[in-house]
């Protein structure tokens, strides 16, 4: 047995948490991370208690391999994963990938339902023989072997069951039933693995997992359903980061298992005071913001305004809240911080926030700290955040030095704009109708670029007139999309820097993938 399967032998009613933010999270267009932001969030994850991590898909380009193998090696407790077509190549990359982990496991899918069968153009019969020889030739490398018949909701129940026994005969260790398109109902997602428990010979040899979509808003509830069908491993993402809607949210699996388990007497091993640390981080690193009314981590998921609500907390806090902030990590706003802080103050605050941080990154936030405190009256907790989240990467190619623009109170407004473009100062003036328009427009004039700004957004970081504001920007060039994300008290100065951020991942993603290449791409959305 393997140690998740030992895992649920033990406990029938431990349920497993396998994470995919590292592989369907950064199929979100724009989401893509760096190495470093990668291997941040999988310590992240190992640590709070995340069973099996799936940290990329290694044949799809040489980043994701060396991602996912040095995530296996630094590895501490997690099963580290990495995903696989029904391809030897694809299987035998993935191995070379993880094959260092403590605990390995090779996941290996295709998709099996008429629309995903007529793609490779297979019969029902010769599709059958490659899942048998792929996951023959998995198990082989590795006794921890995962197998997904993708659009699983949609395949025909005969085919569904005829193919999932061959998998497990071949010696799949979980069969995961994905809901590739969110289509399923929770009825119908209980049944389905209800039904495959009880009719697939070997069954109960193997655990039986769901993915589920969010399309149609039942991610979550397909998930809980499934796992009081039978499912004990459930597959979930960081703020249900991933494709289209997105998957199945990790913090509302894990929060409703806890909160409602007088009627779901099941329990994971995640340490949910960790949520709202890497929530905040997965946002950031993504460039997609949690939406404020989002289950478990929106900014207004613990806030009350209605008179009646807060009487009622007042009172008795479980009148209008069925769990504690503190039980996610989230901390009362606290003003304790302040410009005659210390760099040992703020190493604590940074600790107590989550944030655990080197000598020479401490130096850098205590920089940037302090000249936000000369700025502001009150420094908050939030905006210590978002000088964690806001550091810039050693390696990017932009940075911005100064920026001042003239405004009045009819167009253009003009923007001075002085930036380090490898390594060498260069300086611009431009004009564009509003502040923001002249500096990205200076900012173009610097960069060459053809670049379509997809997304331009501003909320926020605390209250006030004085408050940071964090910018997102994504931008799309010949297919590749990109993000960038950054705060500052000054939202022209946030929305160069998110500007900047968006850039240098997307000459990144140049270096990696040339217009023109013969390197090929993965289409992800044939993927699980």
């Amino acid at each position: 047995m393997n140690p998740d399967t030992n895992a649920v032998a033990r406990e029938p009613q431990r349920v497993l948490i396998f994470d995919t933010t590292l592989r369907d999270g950064e199929q979100s267009p724009g989401a893509t991370m760096s190495h470093a932001e990668k291997l941040e969030i999988a310590e992240l994850l190992d640590a709070m208690g995340v069973d099996i991590i799936e940290a990329g898909f290694p044949i799809a380009s040489e980043g994701d391999f060396r991602a996912v193998k040095e995530i296996a090696e630094r590895s501490r407790r997690a099963t580290i994963c990495g995903l696989a077509r029904a391809h030897p190549t694809d299987i035998d990359r993935a191995w070379e990938a993880v094959r260092h982990a403590t605990s390995p496991r090779i996941h290996t899918f295709i998709g099996t339902s008429p629309l995903h069968r007529a793609i490779p153009n297979l019969t029902q019969d010769e599709m059958a023989d490659r899942i048998h020889q792929t996951v023959t030739h998995a198990r082989n490398l590795c006794d921890n072997v995962q197998w997904s018949p993708m659009d699983a909701t949609r395949t025909e129940w005969d085919y569904l069951r005829r193919v999932v026994e061959i998998a497990i005969r071949a010696g799949a260790t979980t069969i995961n039933i994905p809901d590739t398109v969110g289509y399923t109902a929770p009825v119908e997602s209980a049944e389905l693995i209800r039904r495959l428990i009880a009719e697939v010979e070997g069954a109960e040899d193997v655990i039986f997992a769901t993915h589920c979509h969010d399309d149609l808003g039942m991610a979550t509830a397909n998930s809980l359903a499934a796992v009081e069908g039978g499912a004990r491993q459930i597959e979930c993402t960081i703020n249900g980061l991933g494709e289209r809607a997105g998957n199945t949210a990790l913090e509302e699996v894990v929060m409703a298992l806890k909160v409602r388990g007088d009627i779901m007497p099941f329990h994971t091993e995640i340490d949910t005071t960790r949520i709202m640390n890497i929530s905040r981080r997965v946002a950031t690193v993504s460039g997609f913001p949690v939406q404020f009314n989002k289950a478990i981590v929106g900014k207004n998921a613990f806030a009350h305004e209605s008179g009646i609500h807060q009487d009622g907390m007042l009172k008795n806090a479980e009148t209008f809240e069925i769990m504690r902030p503190a039980d996610v990590g989230l901390k009362e706003t606290s003003l304790v911080m302040g410009k005659h802080s210390g760099r040992a103050a703020l190493r604590s605050k940074l600790k107590e926030l989550g944030h655990d941080v080197g000598d020479n990154q401490l130096q850098d936030i205590f920089v940037r700290f302090k000249s936000l405190a000369d700025r502001k009256k009150e420094v908050y907790d939030e905006d210590i955040d978002a000088l964690v989240r806001a550091q810039g990467a050693a390696e990017d190619a932009l940075e911005l030095t100064f920026l001042r623009v003239i405004c009045g109170t009819e167009a253009p407004q003009s923007a001075d704009l002085t930036m380090r473009v490898d390594g060498e100062d260069r300086q611009i003036t431009a004009q564009g109708d509003g502040p923001v328009d002249a500096t990205f427009a200076a900012i173009k004039g610097l960069v060459d670029h053809s670049a379509r700004l997809q997304l331009y957004q501003v909320h926020a970081v605390t209250e006030g007139t004085d408050a940071q504001a964090t910018v997102t920007v994504r931008l799309e060039e010949s297919g590749r999309i990109v993000t960038g994300q950054s705060s500052d008290t000054d939202t022209v100065v946030a929305s160069a820097k998110a500007y900047i951020a968006a850039l240098n991942r997307l000459l990144v993603k140049r270096r990696l993938v040339p217009e023109g290449s013969d390197t090929p791409e993965i289409n992800y959305r044939d993927v699980v």
